[in-house]
């Protein structure tokens, strides 16, 4: 079952502003009450335009805040609310990024929403254990249509390890091994998807990524 504000593709869709708490305990006794139970959630909802802090309002960085990280928590409360009452509880994944842990100039709300969003995904596990756990999954740079991150893209992925941005398929592959029951012992976890993180600038300066 997918949420959004808008349609897109062929899977069962429901319409949520995730940023509305009473739509999404509305959103969550539909998916209950189509499936007859809820098993993972995947707060993937987020994203920021980019703006410099000072050129942006206060009502901008409140509303990426909101996306980012109030969303999330609402979303999580409202699925632990069933999973509790599972015999088999559940698992709630976090969709972090690595902008909570280098510098994001362009976009420090998100990346502020993003570093506290690990924080919840912590304390989420210790209060909902041993029924439910949270886990969160933290995005390198990805490989999309419209993402360019203002540079060649070849030029981009030379910085990266793995010599390549992180496609949606890596993502979700790191969402279902967390979900499995083979890590029914891992909880309050951050996997972080980066192909290695992003080689240094000062390696890189100098032309030489061996180091």
């Amino acid at each position: 079952m997918v949420c959004g504000r808008t349609e897109a593709g062929p899977h069962p869709f429901l319409a949520c502003d995730v940023r509305d708490p009473a739509a999404v305990d509305a959103l969550v006794d539909e998916v209950v009450a189509r499936t007859g139970r809820l098993d993972v959630v995947v707060n993937n909802a987020g994203g920021s335009p980019s703006a410099l802090v000072a050129e942006a309002s206060p009502r901008f960085h409140q509303r990426i805040v909101e996306l980012n990280l109030l969303a999330p928590l609402y979303v999580a409360k409202a699925a632990q609310r069933v999973m509790a009452g599972q015999p088999e509880g559940g698992v709630v994944l976090m969709i972090g990024s690595v902008a909570a842990i280098r510098p994001a100039p362009g976009t420090a709300a998100y990346a502020a929403a993003k570093a506290g969003l690990v924080t919840l995904t912590r304390a989420l596990a210790v209060e909902w254990a041993p029924h439910v756990r949270v886990n969160c999954v933290s995005p390198g740079l990805i490989a999309t249509e419209a993402e360019t991150y203002g540079a060649d893209v070849r030029a981009v992925e030379a910085t990266i390890p793995a010599g390549r941005l992180a496609t949606p398929a890596d993502v979700a592959a790191a969402c279902l091994a967390l979900a499995a029951p083979e890590l029914r012992y891992t909880t309050g976890t951050e996997l972080v998807v980066d192909g290695g993180g992003e080689i240094p600038a000062f390696h890189t300066a100098g032309g030489d990524t061996s180091a």
